[in-house]
């Protein structure tokens, strides 16, 4: 690769690093062009030189985004192997990530956003909505999707209204609810037996 494309790579990924930030902090509608170019000290007519247009944008920062947060709640992981549905749910489920929407997990901080979004950036969301899925399927003992797909819309649906509720107590035992509820399906799926 030559000098000029190296450098162009390195900017491309300077501008999708700040947007992915962005995007995890303020939502989908808080980037603009002109506003992001400036962040990265660069000019709005050299966006051209990286994207095609604002919607590829999005869907590439989308995926970083997704990607960060990911590699952030697998962080914790033990070294041999994945981190179990427990351990998970503990630190999905807590203060800490409630009160840190733009390090947190990308599908709770932008799932409503991308959900009126167009179908590119719906399609990048849908595919790691599948891999989180797949991995509480994993870890939940049972294999069960269904029990998958219960567990992550519960785990997302209170993170989400956890960070809405103004009330921090009352956020606090939303966390806690949700957590006891999903420990018991854990414990019933390890089980074999109906949650």
């Amino acid at each position: 690769m030559g000098h000029s494309q190296a450098d162009k790579a390195r900017t491309r990924e300077r501008i999708l690093g700040e947007a992915a930030a962005q995007l995890r902090d303020r939502g989908l509608e808080s980037i603009g062009v002109a506003r992001l170019m400036r962040s990265v000290a660069l000019t709005h007519g050299g966006f051209y030189n990286h994207f095609g247009s604002r919607s590829e944008l999005l869907a590439h920062a989308l995926e970083r985004a997704l990607a960060d947060g990911w590699r952030a709640s697998m962080a914790g992981a033990a070294p041999d192997g994945p981190r179990g549905f427990g351990a998970r749910l503990r630190t999905f489920l807590s203060r800490a990530h409630r009160d840190s929407r733009a390090g947190g997990c990308a599908i709770a901080a932008l799932a409503s956003d991308v959900a009126r979004a167009d179908e590119r950036s719906r399609e990048v969301m849908s595919a790691w909505i599948d891999t989180f899925v797949d991995e509480v399927a994993g870890s939940l003992g049972s294999g069960d999707e269904g029990d998958a797909m219960l567990a992550v819309s519960a785990m997302i649906g209170a993170l989400l209204l956890s960070r809405v509720q103004v009330d921090r107590p009352k956020s606090d035992r939303m966390l806690k609810a949700v957590r006891d509820r999903l420990t018991r399906l854990e414990h019933a799926a390890s089980r074999g037996a109906p949650a």
